[in-house]
């Protein structure tokens, strides 16, 4: 036990999955993300690999398990575990390849049928960086958010542009849902533990300023 929760300190742990099809640069995100790094030439996931991130948001410590795993079809196997307890998710296209915008709706729609809790999502556009062969405009991707309800942004992981910002919109998302459900329920953090989100400590949580979110360490690989 740490010594923040040996002095009554609260602790949230949330379980982020990142889909979308193949080569949208998935595991180039996570890996901006997580250790400011990138590589040219990372070659398709196999199977499932994740990283753990620590905020602090509004005094309390906040942990995403933030998974990747391959978009290629013959890797599906791996669906129903890879969605399990997930509480949030980025679904990511390349805004150079339009038919990776055109699946949007199917990840989407098999995100819903794994997922039975609230679920804060993020629709990605990334490589921006390529706006000479651009197929697909940020109205587009506005339109597909606002329809399904969606937060909305595009990012470069090549460049570092709005990669921490995408990632901790969806985390303080998924904090301020959770932080309500728990003023509102006694029998909420049951249901996150069988969710694989924990609570602890947490009987004073509730919903923080939107403004006060602090990025407070590193990847814990």
């Amino acid at each position: 036990m740490s010594d923040s929760e040996d002095e009554g300190g609260e602790e949230y742990l949330f379980k982020i999955v990142i889909i979308g099809d193949s080569a949208v640069g998935k595991s180039n995100l996570l890996s901006r993300y997580a250790r400011n790094e990138f590589n040219l030439h990372s070659k398709a996931t196999i199977g499932v690999e994740f990283q753990t991130q620590c905020l602090e948001i509004d005094s309390k410590e906040v942990k995403a398990q933030i998974w990747d795993t391959a978009g290629q079809e013959r890797f599906r196997a791996v669906t129903s575990a890879y969605y399990r307890g997930a509480v949030g998710g980025l679904i990511v296209y390349d805004i150079s390849r339009r038919s990776t915008f055109d699946s949007v709706g199917r990840w989407l729609d098999e995100l819903k049928s794994h997922c039975d809790t609230t679920v804060a999502l993020m629709l990605v556009g990334n490589k921006c960086d390529l706006e000479n062969i651009r197929a697909v405009s940020v109205e587009e991707g506005k339109r597909v958010a606002e329809a399904e309800g969606l937060f909305f942004m595009e990012t470069s992981a090549l460049e570092s542009t709005n990669v921490k910002t995408a990632f901790e919109i969806v985390i303080r998302e998924i904090y301020n849902n959770v932080s309500r459900k728990v003023l509102n329920s006694d029998t909420y953090k049951a249901e996150l533990s069988v969710n694989r989100v924990s609570l602890v400590n947490n009987a004073n949580a509730y919903a923080p300023p939107t403004s006060n979110l602090n990025h407070t360490c590193c990847s814990i690989n």
